[in-house]
């Protein structure tokens, strides 16, 4: 073996050990260069005169973090965001009431809830024990298969929150019925931008953002607003309720608290229904 090459491959082990020790070391402090930096400003103009923040502020509170949940698939629903309060996983109706406070009786099957047969007792339209206000909500519904009926006969149910302001459900696909009683209509007032329907039988999601209306003396000063997807479709920007949902009557606001139960409507069809949350939306920290 040549010695002279023993040294040779020897200097450049000791070259390449002495960069990767020095770009170590430069990386190192560069992460805590970079750790040190700031994460806002302190000279920036205020965002408006008057207001308690600067553009950019360094001391403007972080938002929290969540763990946002997994999206549905057709035979799997998906898992809500950490911070919704769950009304429905497939498991129980602990969360759900029927109309005179008493225990629902409607039924879950094969981890749906379903509407129940006509006379059944605990029957009826169902409402949370619990009451909301702006909120997010999710739902997922399948209409009944084969379809029976038509118009308003078939797969027929509403989502209500504050149990008055209704998104409809109806098996909507080749179903023609009035254009504002389709499914994701907002019942009575406006039909969906597009009709986005599945087949029955098949599983539709809904996500709602809802803005509850403010009354005060008597009266309302802000109307309440909704925002509508329907299988990952905008149907709704922000729409203006213009009072509770009623049928063949057109509507205006009744004064009432500021946070209402939702409720499943029970229309004498076998919808069904799973994967239930909610998130209650805070107002913003205000500039």
């Amino acid at each position: 073996m040549n010695p002279n090459a023993n040294q040779s491959r020897g200097r450049r082990l000791r070259v390449i050990t002495l960069a990767a020790v020095t770009l170590a070391v430069g990386a190192g402090i560069g992460l805590m260069a970079r750790a040190a930096e700031p994460v806002g400003y302190t000279d920036t103009p205020f965002i408006f005169p008057g207001s308690k923040w600067r553009v950019h502020d360094a001391a403007r509170p972080q938002p929290r973090v969540i763990d946002p949940g997994t999206a549905s698939t057709a035979d799997q629903p998906g898992r809500p965001p950490s911070d919704a309060t769950v009304l429905f996983d497939g498991k129980d109706l602990s969360k759900w009431r029927d109309a005179n406070g008493k225990e629902s009786g409607w039924k879950i099957e094969d981890g749906a809830l379903v509407v129940p047969p006509k006379g059944t007792p605990g029957g009826g339209t169902i409402f949370t024990k619990e009451e909301f206000g702006d909120c997010q909500l999710h739902v997922e519904w399948a209409a009944p298969t084969p379809p029976m009926g038509d118009s308003q006969g078939r797969g027929n149910s509403g989502i209500l929150l504050f149990g008055q302001y209704e998104v409809q459900v109806l098996d909507s696909y080749n179903n023609p019925t009035y254009a504002d009683g389709g499914a994701s209509a907002l019942y009575g007032q406006y039909p969906p931008l597009v009709n986005a329907s599945r087949k029955p039988g098949e599983w539709q999601v809904y996500d709602i953002l809802f803005t509850a209306p403010r009354f005060k003396d008597g009266k309302v000063v802000k109307p309440a607003f909704a925002t509508v997807m329907h299988n990952g479709v905008f149907v709704h920007n922000h729409a203006e309720i213009l009072g509770p949902m009623l049928h063949k009557v057109a509507t205006h606001y009744t004064p009432h608290a500021e946070r209402g139960s939702l409720a499943l409507q029970d229309h004498n069809n076998p919808v069904r229904f799973r994967n239930i949350w909610i998130r209650e939306l805070k107002e913003y920290d205000q500039p």
